[in-house]
């Protein structure tokens, strides 16, 4: 028997690999070994966009970049021939900020000063490499400085009035008077980009970067005004530079995502904006590795709302669905009711809480309660053919 698994992360508790392994583990020691699982973890293009990309083939490299606060950081990205995945987070993600790998919450200083350079870096030792097609992964961001920060790394300077380089962070953007691109990264010419995000929301005003997701950097409303008022004049910079393009980026779905890289991306790399969860099981090749399968495993940390609006276990749902093959998922905890469960394509919901009903309990000890989920999944499994298996006389005892 063919099993697919192809989770994403449990977040605050596994990754997506390793909710793979101990999910095997569990499907093996209930079926005696005999099963045949391919592992596949997959994400939504935010965190866990590189875990699925090296599980699908790619290398893992490593580069030395500045983090969001302006310190070394080492920062992974994923290399297959021409093409590489960097997911944000690894160079100008929320979880580097002092405060917060300290155990604390991010505060205003940073939310107005964290910058995007290193993804910038990134984006340069990926064209180092040689790659000519980056799919860039945004989520868990520190910054809101739409994206500057990138364009730095990538050889913009920003200059204010008295043609000093502005200091990174979004709130210096008011200052900002011209943007000398002459050592801008010339590569970037043959390069596509894509940009792997769910965000829709544009870069300013009431539904953009800074009021929508500056609070969640640390932001106070003062700071949320200043950092809008900065974007915009960034836009209006931008445009005598770039032309009316970087108007129509800043109003395009997706211009707001990752404090604004959606709209540098947008606007000065041409990227393509694409459902993360799209991108990323296109790359793993999904659709293909599910030829033969008898069954299908995904799931999450939460499988709630939020989940059907597209995020990782809808698109394996919709992939398997489309191939005839069944789906099941597989849960920290969920809220879905039956009826739920069953229009979105899922066969049976398997959570940790109906194991363990102590949600803190379920997060520190996830990986024996899926191994526990895993024997009970096979033990369905086989008991599930046993009943579809014809029977002799002498079985029946006829």
């Amino acid at each position: 028997m063919r099993i697919v698994i192809a989770p994403d992360k449990f977040k605050g508790s596994l990754s997506a690999p390793e909710v793979c392994a101990h999910l095997e583990k569990g499907l093996q020691h209930g079926a005696g070994g005999n099963l045949d699982v391919i592992r596949i973890p997959v994400a939504d293009g935010g965190e866990g966009t590189l875990d699925a990309a090296v599980g699908s083939g790619f290398t893992r490299r490593t580069a030395t970049v500045s983090g969001p606060t302006g310190q070394l950081v080492e920062a992974d990205f994923a290399v297959r021939g021409h093409e590489a995945v960097i997911e944000m987070a690894t160079a100008s993600g929320l979880a580097l900020l002092p405060a917060v790998r300290e155990g604390g919450r991010p505060n205003s200083a940073a939310a107005t000063t964290a910058t995007s350079l290193g993804t910038g870096q990134l984006i340069r030792a990926a064209l180092d490499a040689g790659c000519r097609r980056i799919v860039l992964g945004v989520g868990g961001s520190a910054n809101t400085d739409g994206g500057a920060g990138l364009l730095q790394g990538l050889g913009a300077r920003f200059m204010d009035s008295r043609n000093n380089e502005l200091p990174p962070g979004g709130a210096a953007l008011a200052n900002l008077h011209s943007i000398d691109f002459t050592d801008f990264e010339p590569r970037l010419v043959d390069t596509r980009f894509v940009l792997a995000s769910d965000v829709d929301n544009p870069l300013l005003g009431a539904q953009g970067a800074a009021a929508v997701f500056g609070p969640q950097k640390g932001a106070t409303q003062q700071d949320v005004d200043v950092l809008d008022a900065a974007l915009a004049r960034f836009v209006e910079v931008l445009a005598r530079e770039i032309g009316f393009r970087a108007v129509k980026a800043a109003e395009a779905p997706g211009a707001g995502a990752a404090g604004g890289v959606g709209y540098a991306a947008i606007a000065a790399l041409a990227a393509t904006r694409r459902p993360g969860i799209d991108v990323v099981l296109e790359f793993t090749g999904l659709a293909e590795r599910l030829a033969g399968a008898d069954l299908v495993i995904t799931g999450e940390g939460s499988l709630d709302d939020q989940s059907l609006l597209g995020k990782t276990p809808m698109g394996v749902a919709r992939a398997a669905v489309a191939q005839g093959v069944p789906v099941v998922a597989v849960c920290g905890r969920t809220t879905l009711e039956q009826g739920q469960a069953t229009a979105a394509g899922f066969e049976d919901v398997y959570a940790l809480t109906e194991l363990e009903s102590d949600v803190d309990r379920c997060i520190a000890e996830a990986a024996p309660l899926l191994e526990q989920l895993g024997t009970q999944i096979s033990g369905r499994l086989a008991a599930d053919r046993l009943a579809r298996t014809p029977h002799t006389k002498e079985d029946l005892h006829v």
